[in-house]
């Protein structure tokens, strides 16, 4: 009987590995020993209210929010301990996607796609001269999120769910190791965020990389990730296959009285941990 496959026992492995992660700002701690894993092909939703600790995480992701304590490791990059030179080799392997996109309104659909590519492109097309072969896969992630047919248009032309494709066809044209999705549909209708988060888990399936995304809304993070991880005041408090949790498990995220009542122990993504009283 043949063991697993090198293909298997890489999905097995997480690419993301995070362990008593804390982060402080002017003694004030915003993240207190935080544990994630994530692994590849995987859409994990982090949730949380306002000021739980979200964006911090992911930005110590990429070394963008002070450590104070723990080991933060991203596609074999100790971020803790990374030189200028690889941080930035790291962010630029890092696709951001964002609330309110960041693109460059004036430019072509195409050209802010492009710069996605700006890392490796070379300084002559920071002039604008990109590559054959680089407008060419900017056309095929056009076509892959479905707005191909916009590529000469302004990118300030489009509507909002349009402008966060040409996002995420920008993240992807960096050939990212990780997409990080920072609270993409907060702008959007319901029905476009459902389109949306369903491009982004696609997306991660097909490509084999993690997706984190932040979300606000419950029924969107239920029927949109393979795993919830829930942030209260800096620490997990509930994490598990989105499968086998309900919007009950989590709605203690958004109240005052939610209490603890177990410590923090976050399992493999096999199973549900839930720690609030709700």
């Amino acid at each position: 009987m043949s063991g697993p496959s090198t293909a298997e026992l890489r999905a097995a492995m997480p690419l993301v590995t995070v362990r008593g992660l804390r982060v402080s700002y002017e003694e004030r701690a915003v993240l207190a020993g935080v544990d994630l894993d994530l692994f590849p092909g995987e859409t994990v939703a982090l949730l949380g209210a306002s000021g739980s600790g979200k964006s911090t995480l992911m930005k110590s992701l990429t070394g963008f929010a002070p450590i104070s304590a723990g080991a933060v490791r991203v596609a074999g990059h100790d971020v803790t301990n990374l030189a200028r030179g690889e941080m930035r080799t790291l962010r630029s392997k890092t696709g951001q996607v964002f609330q309110q996109f960041n693109l460059i309104p004036r430019l072509s659909v195409l050209t802010n796609v492009l710069t996605g590519a700006l890392h490796g492109a070379g300084a002559i097309n920071l002039l604008g001269g990109f590559s054959s072969a680089h407008r060419r896969q900017a056309l095929s992630l056009l076509d892959r999120v479905g707005i191909a047919h916009k590529a000469n248009e302004p990118a300030r032309s489009l509507s909002g769910g349009q402008q966060q494709r040409v996002a995420i066809a920008r993240a992807l044209m960096q050939q990212p190791s990780i997409i990080l999705a920072d609270e993409p549909v907060a702008s959007l209708d319901p029905k476009l965020a459902g389109t949306v988060l369903e491009l982004l888990r696609g997306i991660a399936r097909e490509d084999g990389i993690p997706v984190l995304v932040s979300l606000h809304v419950l029924p969107l993070a239920l029927e949109y990730s393979d795993r919830i991880v829930g942030l209260r005041h800096g620490d997990i408090v509930v994490t598990g296959r989105t499968a086998h949790l309900c919007s009950a498990d989590l709605a203690g995220l958004y109240t005052d009285d939610a209490r603890d009542s177990a410590p923090a122990s976050p399992p493999h993504p096999g199973s549900a941990h839930v720690r609030l009283s709700v």
